[in-house]
């Protein structure tokens, strides 16, 4: 992709969520995750690089003792398609015993969640838990995962901006938007 193609992709999209928007969304699951975790010590893990802005934004909220780490895990790479799982990090943090916080981007079908949550516990988590600022609104989630603490709710669109992105790109957007379905693929 050129930087001209991008910026027809952009000019093109739909803008679902402002800034604002997504603030409020991140406040409201700040005040529900400290209200859960604020005395657990838990351990807040961000899945790269989606997830970089909203953990950013997240933690900044979260007033309480916490350690927090990243793993990179990707179904997509620059594609638009999911494929098989790739781990390119494991956290460094020793996850025995603690409480897990995952902090991701998007909720869509629910198989990168899914192992990360069954990493996390075979690395002996005493709990789990996990955010996401976008869950999509469809039936093709795997064994109807959910998330604990969500930000936003979107139809079936591919979406980037706020740390999703389109083809590797766009995640600086500051908003979310819907690519136009000429795009999509």
């Amino acid at each position: 992709m050129t930087p001209e193609n991008v910026l027809a992709v952009h000019k093109r999209a739909s803008c679902l969520f402002t800034s604002e928007q997504i603030a409020v969304a991140l406040d409201h699951m700040a005040q529900a995750i400290t209200a859960d975790l604020r005395n657990s010590n838990p351990v807040v893990l961000s899945v790269m690089n989606g997830a970089v802005i909203t953990v950013a934004q997240l933690a900044l909220r979260l007033d309480f003792p916490m350690q927090l780490d990243y793993l990179h895990a990707t179904r997509y790479g620059n594609s638009t398609s999911g494929a098989e799982l790739t781990w390119l990090r494991e956290p460094d943090t020793d996850l025995q015993g603690r409480n897990v916080l995952i902090v991701d981007d998007i909720l869509d079908q629910g198989a990168t969640l899914a192992s990360i949550v069954e990493y996390c516990r075979q690395q002996g988590a005493s709990a789990v838990y996990s955010a996401v600022l976008i869950a999509k609104l469809h039936d093709r989630k795997l064994n109807a995962i959910n998330a604990d603490y969500v930000g936003l709710q979107a139809e079936d669109f591919y979406l980037y901006g706020y740390g999703m992105d389109y083809k590797g790109y766009l995640r600086n957007v500051d908003g979310i938007y819907a690519v136009d379905a000429s795009d999509a693929s």
